[in-house]
């Protein structure tokens, strides 16, 4: 019997109900496939999502189910920033999650289609699958075209800061502006949306090639369909999400992070939707993992192109492809079948020679967007976990991004207890090279753990700063961050983390390749373990706890219950 008969046999209401909102005695006695959505019209990576819902509520109907549309919006990053906007972000992800287990969990349904692009909202989609677990599918509404001369959004955050200094005209900094989004979908570059779009189908969790395609691309419409017909499936052998996704699927989808140089936001992201699918991967799965792994694709921040190119040179398929000997290929996946009997079916299938024909309408090969493993753009992965007095638990580095006058430095300690006095900071010349510019209280205990936007592109626009200096923060980047950046420092500051007690001219040494972040000296002077050791207990005998920033509403219930950054920040 299938779950919405049940509970129709023991709710006498459900029926008359359904029937209230237009449904006819047949569809009552049709699976229920539940079609969630984060669409609104909050940012262009939603308000196109409507009609990809009503795509797979066809394929439902077609293959004999009835769907019903729900929908839970989420906010926009790049609408947050620079206020206590994207303080929200972060738990935002935890609520979307918690709406979509209220919606499956209040009415029986069979099955479940979800559809999101962006930062939070896929992420939270995913939590979300592996809570409720019933038969899903997972749709992504795909990546914005890049404006003009391939201008993306990630570079206003540069411009913004070059405006700020005087070095860009009012009139360029508005046509900047007014042409960086000239689509619906993700923001084109490989940026947290784009990250976790590809996540979802590194997972197993949507139909192979499916994610991060051109939002405008008619294809897309295709897919949603097909995952509306393929959910009814599903259903139907009761595949459900715990029965597909395992802790390989999880390192399949890592090493295909460390190839695309994915956004850092993925270490808070997958350890969390693992979390829900009772699978604990954590900060050392990752850096293990990435070490000697092959860094491939050229995409922006780091890499040339806009990320609309990388469905055009064989997207996720092409990537896995490449890397496919470090693969477990034998994982199943929404298909049924397993990885590899998806990338065997799709050399057959004609879908290389699709994508092939917008690769070959841009004039770029290939190999140009996604290198061979032969020839890769790095061999030691993207990210790196960094331990030592200043980050007892861990802290993140994307070294792909980092200069490598970086990688190994000693610097002079510049804390701040807030990002807005940090890039007032930066943007008047306050700070110099040789500096580490600390700022603390940013954490999701702190404040709801939000980016860094803005001081990333401030310090990485600035070529004095660029290859001089560091930030290091309790607090997060955005994916589209570049430079020498080091975030989710743990223990956080409100926690009482080692970051609490950094003063003024404190020595801080970055060693990237040792995997190191430590306190190693005091007023500009070098000290011995022990005395650092020494210094940081006394600091800490005289440390008092701030009052909570938040004292009512949602931040309060985060800040209360969020885990550990390194733990993925969610709310236990």
């Amino acid at each position: 019997m299938r779950r919405s008969e049940a509970l129709r046999a023991v709710a006498p209401e459900l029926d008359p109900l359904r029937m209230g909102m237009g449904w006819t005695p047949e569809d009552l006695e049709k699976p229920q496939i539940l079609i969630e959505s984060t669409y609104g019209q909050s940012h262009p990576g939603s308000a196109h999502l409507l009609s990809f819902a009503e795509d797979a509520a066809q394929g439902v109907a077609e293959a004999g189910g009835k769907a019903a549309q729900y929908f839970c919006t989420d906010i926009c990053d790049g609408m947050a920033q620079g206020h206590d906007g994207i303080n929200y972000s972060l738990a935002s992800r935890d609520m979307i999650c918690n709406m979509m287990e209220i919606h499956a969990n209040a009415t029986p349904f069979d099955g479940g289609v979800f559809l999101a692009s962006c930062d939070k909202s896929v992420p939270a989609i995913l939590m979300a699958i592996g809570r409720i677990n019933i038969p899903s599918i997972v749709v992504t509404g795909g990546v914005m075209d890049a404006g003009p001369d391939l201008l993306t959004l990630e570079q206003i955050g540069k411009y913004s800061a070059m405006y700020e200094r005087g070095e860009l005209s009012k009139e360029q900094f508005t046509y900047y502006k007014q042409h960086a989004c000239p689509s619906c979908g993700a923001c084109s570059f490989m940026g947290t949306a784009s990250t976790m779009q590809i996540m979802a189908e590194a997972l197993g969790l949507m139909l192979p090639g499916s994610s991060l395609m051109p939002a405008l691309c008619e294809d897309l419409h295709a897919y949603a369909r097909e995952a509306g017909k393929q959910v009814m499936r599903l259903a139907e052998e009761d595949l459900t999400p715990r029965k597909l996704v395992t802790l390989e699927s999880f390192e399949n989808a890592i090493m295909v992070h460390a190839a695309i140089s994915g956004s850092t936001n993925s270490l808070l992201h997958l350890p969390a939707i693992a979390h829900e699918f009772g699978i604990t991967i954590d900060e050392d799965t990752f850096d293990r993992m990435h070490r000697h792994a092959r860094y491939l694709l050229d995409i922006r921040p780091a890499g040339r192109w806009p990320a609309q190119y990388y469905y055009y040179a064989g997207g996720t398929p092409a990537v896995m492809e490449e890397i496919r000997g470090q693969l477990h290929l034998d994982v199943r996946t929404v298909t049924g079948k397993t990885l590899g009997e998806n990338l065997d079916e799709l050399k057959q299938n004609g879908y290389y020679e699709r994508c092939g024909r917008y690769l070959q309408a841009v004039g770029r090969t290939k190999e140009e967007i996604i290198r061979p493993i032969s020839d890769p753009i790095g061999t030691n992965g993207t990210i790196a976990i960094l331990r030592g007095n200043l980050a007892p638990d861990g802290a993140v580095v994307k070294h792909s991004a980092v200069p490598r006058e970086m990688f190994q430095a000693v610097l002079r300690a510049r804390p701040f207890d807030s990002e807005e006095e940090a890039i007032d900071a930066v943007l008047h010349h306050r700070i110099q090279p040789g500096d580490a510019v600390l700022i603390r209280y940013e954490g999701p205990k702190g404040s709801g753990m939000p980016e860094m936007f803005y001081t990333t592109e401030a310090i990485s626009s600035d070529p004095l700063l660029a290859a001089s200096i560091a930030l290091i923060t309790d607090g997060r980047f955005s994916g589209a961050s570049k430079g020498p950046a080091i975030g989710h420092v743990s223990p956080e500051a409100a926690a009482g983390g080692p970051i609490a007690l950094v003063e003024e001219d404190d020595l801080i040494e970055i060693d990237i390749p040792a995997r190191v972040l430590r306190i190693v000296g005091a007023k500009g002077k070098r000290l011995s373990p022990q005395e650092a050791d020494d210094l940081l207990a006394a600091r800490r005998a005289r440390w008092t706890p701030r009052p909570a920033k938040y004292q009512s509403g949602v931040l309060k219930l985060f800040s209360e219950h969020a885990v550990s950054p390194m733990k993925g920040g969610y709310m236990k």
